[in-house]
């Protein structure tokens, strides 16, 4: 058995629609929308796969940042989209369907974008 590293391509906010098209037209499927946040930023990785070959896209952005969703050409990148938003805090524009904060009700307003450090004992889980 052999395995592939997976192609990880870094772009910029404003093409990432025009990357997703790309693979949509190229008869890609979303795997998953994966954030983390690393230091004062936000790395975000959409994942595709066609033919077992898995390809990413990476956008990093900060907290201030609007993305635009890809709900429109991948229509389930909703509830990834709407996790961003409840979890880190990531504003994400024109899903189609928007939770609008309440796809998850946690103790502390986007707990993912908080570093663990700065949660009273009360807050952590």
């Amino acid at each position: 058995m052999t395995s592939e590293i997976p192609e990880t391509v870094p772009v910029e906010t404003g093409n990432l629609i025009g990357k997703v098209e790309e693979f949509r037209d190229g008869g890609y499927r979303l795997v998953q929308i994966n954030c983390s946040k690393i230091g004062d930023v936000y790395e975000i990785n959409y994942s595709f796969d066609k033919d077992y070959r898995f390809r990413n896209l990476r956008i990093t952005v900060t907290a201030d940042t609007e993305i635009p969703s890809i709900s429109g050409m991948y229509w389930g990148a909703f509830i990834y989209e709407n996790e961003m938003h409840d979890l880190f805090g990531i504003r994400v524009r024109g899903m189609n369907i928007d939770f609008k904060g309440h796809l998850f009700t946690t103790a502390v307003k986007f707990p993912f974008s908080i570093a663990p450090s700065t949660l009273t004992k009360d807050e952590k889980p």
